[in-house]
């Protein structure tokens, strides 16, 4: 033997015995599952991009069946990557391979409900709206990550449904209790179930009895039935919960096609789950993606790989899909606002012209109203109870109710909360079980009546629950009569921005208006999987999560109607012309909280979605994937990272422009101290030749010059650019004044908000 082939022997044992030692330590260390991002694919060929991950993966691993076991998702639609279980170790090999841009360590994302679209002026009688110019947005599909679905459900039948457009790449998957074949159909198209992350994540295999869950993509919770039925359900006629909220039951585009990417178990979704389902989406060819997820403040930055949606909305909205997401449930609180991306339309809530008065009549004859959701018999009249404190006591609140209270028994319990009504379920069953027999609970302004709905628990404001106290304190025998709860549907129901829905500022880029809108929230009904307080398959929800799906079903129809506009474009029409002032009367619509006031862009965004001027805007403000990528560099991201997010060798130019020149529909300046100018450019996509005027409504105390005035569109001039210049006369650091700016042809109102702060360094604290 030649001392070649000696040597070569040597070494090949010296590299053995390396990689075995090497192995023995990884099988030491503790798995996780870590998403390795390797930007944008480099061809169309998925099946050989597995076959690299895998190879990649191997080289790491050993052998192609260790990386057969490991590997628990190959992305390659719309980028490339892939999710695997890896020790600390193994991860930092990988990521020192060349081609692989980061590894992401999995985490968590949480969750975020008839009358809805007949109050946003898309009633299916009338024969001229945004619906019935779309054919019901029949060649559209929308895909909506959630809890999964309830396909049995009416919300998803398929009678008068076109056949499926041809473009639809994807499929539904066998699962536990859910065959293809038999739930899936010309409405309900898709339907996948994405589990391998969350399973991972447990070490240990997913019990689905365990979790009461499905291993499928069948709904055991009720939300993603909620959130589809919304968007795209079709018509179900004689819907109602106990009398209460009677009507046709439909999503905003009722003959949409519907695609469930399940992702959420048992509450819980994970990043790479998550990922996986924009991966598939974007291969799937859906039109719209509706996301009522997210994590909760502080944020990260969009280039953070610890919030996979922007990594994953960013890639849809590159392939042209419009990516709508709930703003939170942690309003009215200021700067809560979530998922706050520049390219996704990012929805709050608000109430619709509806109500549910509830009498309360006391012993001597008077009748105050509250609002509730009870519809079992009138309670007849009985004892009313307040639990006075004692000298030194502090004052008993209705959470602190417990079933030592025997002396609720055989009454009603007056009770007052510091809190917007939310959770007090336990409160109530501790009252129910002690042998009360209601609540009436003074508190701030609610929008949680669906969780105690069918129960004798009713809301009043603090005045009236002061009234009733008198009345109490004045009497020996103090009785009280609960009257059902009646629907009451028009003008002397307000529009507000719900309590619940969160605001801005936006808490990670403050020049970027966040949210953009605000839809339909309060008290929705909707589809639901049965039981679990569902009258007849349809149950009321409150949240942010049951606004973002309305936003879904009108993005559906603008996109039906004008399929070449972009995700941006589509969003400038829907905040450039929304509602600043309720439908009926004309007054400001109003944001609920500790105290109820006008409601302003950080509330509202450009306001109340309006799908009928969005079909029609005049102008647009457009934004493209290169513009998102200067916004990330002008925020001063690490390049490195933007290069991640963008797979690009050098994203920044040498100069960039400030984040306030993003050409967004709104204008925000957190920090207004010398004069700014901005640039912003419209494009028309009205009549071809046309003129425009502005019209100025400057913050207080801010002076707010645009140039030019005038604009002129014709054949050859669709786009023109104007510049904006902001000063303020203040001397002193102020709060936000808020202003606008519309550009008007006579026909069209093209409104942008204007958010102002003027700030003095030296004065702030």
């Amino acid at each position: 033997m030649s001392f070649l082939s000696t040597y070569l022997i040597f070494i090949a044992l010296i590299f053995a015995n390396v990689t075995d030692i090497l192995l023995t330590r990884a099988n030491l260390e503790t798995t996780q599952v870590h998403i390795v991002y390797m930007g944008e694919k480099q061809h169309d060929d998925v099946e050989l991009i597995t076959s690299n991950h895998h190879d990649l993966l191997s080289s790491v691993l050993g052998s192609r069946g260790a990386s057969a076991e490991s590997m628990i998702y190959s992305y390659r639609h719309g980028f490339s990557g892939f999710a695997a279980k890896l020790t600390e170790s193994q991860a930092r090999s990988i990521s020192e391979i060349p081609g692989v841009v980061q590894v992401i360590p999995n985490h968590f994302y949480k969750v975020q409900t008839t009358r809805s679209w007949a109050y946003l002026g898309l009633s299916s009688s009338s024969p001229s709206n945004l619906l019935h110019e779309t054919k019901l947005g029949e060649d559209v599909i929308i895909g909506v990550l959630d809890t999964g679905v309830w396909p049995e459900s009416k919300s998803f039948n398929d009678e008068g449904i076109g056949p499926i457009p041809s473009r639809w790449k994807g499929f539904c998957q066998k699962g536990e209790r859910f065959d293809p074949a038999k739930n899936c159909n010309k409405k309900l198209i898709g339907a996948r179930f994405f589990f391998d992350g969350l399973q991972a994540a447990l070490g240990e295999p997913f019990n689905s009895s365990k979790y009461n869950e499905y291993l499928s993509a069948r709904d055991a919770v009720g939300h993603g039935t909620h959130t589809a039925s919304t968007a795209g359900g079709s018509f179900v006629h004689n819907v109602c919960v106990r009398g209460l909220a009677y009507g046709t039951a439909r999503g905003g585009a009722p003959h949409a096609r519907l695609a469930m990417y399940k992702v959420v178990w048992n509450g819980l979704g994970t990043a790479a789950d998550i990922l996986k389902a924009f991966d598939e989406a974007i291969h799937d060819r859906v039109d719209v993606l509706s996301l009522s997820l997210g994590l909760t403040i502080p944020l990260y930055p969009e280039i953070d790989n610890r919030d996979l949606i922007y990594y994953g909305s960013f890639h849809a909205v590159a392939n042209g899909i419009t990516v709508v997401c709930s703003a939170g449930n942690s309003g009215p609180v200021a700067q809560t606002v979530l998922n706050v991306a520049p390219w996704v339309i990012t929805v709050g809530a608000s109430t619709i012209d509806r109500s549910f008065p509830t009498p309360i009549i006391l012993g001597n004859n008077k009748t105050l109203m509250g609002q509730a959701m009870f519809f079992g018999k009138n309670t007849g009249f009985v004892g009313l109870i307040y639990k006075e404190r004692a000298v030194f006591e502090l004052p008993h609140r209705c959470e602190s109710l417990s079933l030592n209270d025997t002396w609720v028994a055989g009454k009603v319990v007056l009770c007052f909360t510091l809190t917007y009504g939310q959770a007090l379920s336990p409160a109530l069953s501790n009252v129910l079980m002690a042998g009360g027999l209601g609540m009436i609970v003074a508190s701030n302004p609610t929008r949680y009546l669906f969780e105690y709905a069918g129960m004798p628990f009713i809301f009043v404001n603090y005045n009236i629950g002061t009234q009733i106290l008198d009345y109490f304190r004045s009497n020996r025998d103090p009785k009280v009569r609960l009257i059902a709860s009646k629907t009451y549907i028009g003008k002397h129901a307000p529009t507000y921005v719900a309590s619940f829905s969160s605001r801005g500022p936006n808490s990670l880029s403050p020049a970027i208006l966040k949210p953009d809108v605000v839809a339909p929230g309060a008290d929705i009904l909707a589809a639901y999987t049965p039981g679990q307080g569902a009258e007849n398959g349809y149950k009321f929800l409150s949240g942010t999560s049951m606004a973002a799906p309305h936003v879904s079903g009108i993005v559906a129809l603008l996109k039906s109607l004008h399929p070449d506009w972009s995700p941006a474009a589509i969003k400038s029409a829907l905040v450039t012309t929304a509602w600043t002032a309720d439908t009926y009367s004309g007054e400001p619509i109003l944001a609920e909280g500790d105290i109820t006031r006008i409601a302003d862009p950080f509330d509202f965004g450009g306001g109340l979605v309006n799908p009928n001027r969005a079909r029609d805007p005049g102008l647009v403000y457009e934004l493209g994937i290169e513009d998102y990528i200067q916004y990330l560099c002008s925020m001063g991201y690490d390049e490195i990272a933007i290069n991640h997010l963008t797979q690009k060798a050098k994203s920044c130019p040498r100069m960039t422009t400030s984040v306030m020149d993003l050409n967004l529909p709104s204008i925000t300046i957190p920090n207004l101290n010398n004069p700014v100018n901005l640039t912003r450019t419209v494009t028309n996509v009205g009549a071809i030749s046309s003129e425009y005027k502005a019209i100025i409504k400057p913050p207080p105390g801010v002076s707010v010059v645009v140039k030019p005035d005038y604009l002129i569109f014709s054949p050859k001039i669709k786009k023109i650019s104007f510049t904006v210049t902001i000063s303020t006369t203040h001397q002193v650091t102020t709060k936000y004044y808020f202003g606008s700016l519309t550009w008007t042809d006579g026909l069209h109102k093209v409104r942008i908000p204007l958010s102002v702060r003027s700030e003095f360094s030296e004065l702030v604290w």
